[in-house]
């Protein structure tokens, strides 16, 4: 039986609607159509609600009423990539293997590491897999294959691992071509549907620390100049708190809405460019609206919001990394490597100047 956290009934769970006997225990059996709750679910994560806690329990459940020849489906423990299996199994019967993600979708998971060779063979012995099936394989998601080596799950546990299609939606045309995946069911498209399903999830979160951050700037930006604090903050405040703002949208929205369009391979120079390009009109208003005649320090303080405005959206892009089509995993560690230590450098050098303008002037 699957294990249940402490507190938790498994059975109270929306999508599940029984036990299943099987020669190696009592299973869950999930239902393959989604209810109400589970879209409501599903709505609230792809804007960041609860979206650690949206995972369901590790273990092995059926749909319908599989036998010992029927396949073997691998998923994370994701609720999202839980429902979009199950979904794609109606009117037919299966076995579920859910792996231990902490949470997290098969793709992300696979380049974390923790959707892995090592915690598919853990599954597959805890769930008594050998003592339920008579056939000796289990079919991955593709796209858990950057963290899954499958003759290391066939060495360890007798079972064949095979890949599926990347798109939950093509199984049963899979499974009914006897596990033959056509090219179109090997490929990943990632068109602007897709990413720009993904804004909200990194919106959101981000809201609190950009809005933390403008906050900062207001206060600070009535510092120097000859009109008194309030005065100055009054003048100054507005664009830097665009800065910030700057920061989410571009790095949040911009970037992976314009990704294709937006030169270079690296995530951090596609935010920092929509970074740019976001700030550089109104830090030309800002000139002429702030008396531009006033020389170095607007300039100094333009240009220190400017790099703050960059060096954030770089960051904020480079969540995107792993979850896209347009890198490795070995190229999201080198980007990490060498773009986080450049934007804090820029943040700081931002800041510098920024001040530096505020003071003098």
């Amino acid at each position: 039986m699957t294990r249940p956290r402490a507190g938790r009934d498994p059975l109270a769970q929306p999508f599940v609607e029984g036990a299943f006997e099987t020669p190696g225990g009592p299973i869950l059996r999930v239902l393959s159509t989604l209810s109400a709750a589970d879209r409501r679910g599903g709505a609230k994560v792809r804007w960041g609600i609860g979206r650690m806690d949206y995972l369901v329990e590790p273990g092995l459940y059926a749909v319908g009423s599989p036998g010992v020849d029927s396949p073997v489906l691998v998923s994370a423990n994701y609720k999202l990539s839980f429902d979009a299996l199950r979904a794609s199994l109606a009117g037919r019967s299966a076995f579920l293997l859910v792996v231990d993600t902490h949470g997290i979708n098969v793709w992300c998971a696979a380049g974390k590491g923790t959707f892995s060779a090592t915690e598919v063979t853990r599954r597959i012995a805890e769930t008594h897999l050998v003592e339920i099936v008579a056939q000796r394989r289990v079919i991955l998601p593709q796209l858990s294959a950057p963290g899954v080596t499958a003759r290391e799950v066939e060495a360890a546990t007798g079972f064949k691992a095979v890949f599926g299609p990347v798109r939950s939606e093509d199984l049963p045309a899979y499974l009914d071509a006897g596990c033959r995946a056509t090219p179109a069911m090997r490929s990943k498209s990632f068109e602007l549907a897709e990413r720009a399903v993904l804004v909200p999830m990194e919106l959101v979160p981000a809201l609190k620390w950009v809005a933390a951050l403008a906050a900062a700037l207001v206060l600070l930006s009535g510092l120097g100049g000859a009109g008194g604090y309030l005065s100055e903050m009054a003048s100054h405040g507005p664009i830097a708190a665009l800065a910030a703002v700057v920061i989410l949208l571009a790095g949040a929205v911009a970037t992976p809405i314009l990704l294709p369009w937006l030169p270079g391979r690296a995530f951090s120079l596609k935010g920092a460019i929509a970074g740019l390009l976001a700030f550089a009109p109104s830090a030309i208003a800002a000139w002429l609206l702030l008396d531009g005649g006033a020389g170095v320090p607007l300039a100094l303080e333009l240009s220190g919001l400017g790099l703050i405005a960059m060096a954030g959206a770089a960051f904020l892009a480079l969540n995107f990394t792993g979850a896209t089509t347009y890198t490795s995993l070995s190229g999201v560690k080198r980007e990490m490597r060498f773009a986080v230590p450049i934007e804090i450098a820029g943040a700081v050098a931002g800041l510098g100047l920024w001040l530096a303008g505020r003071l003098l002037s």
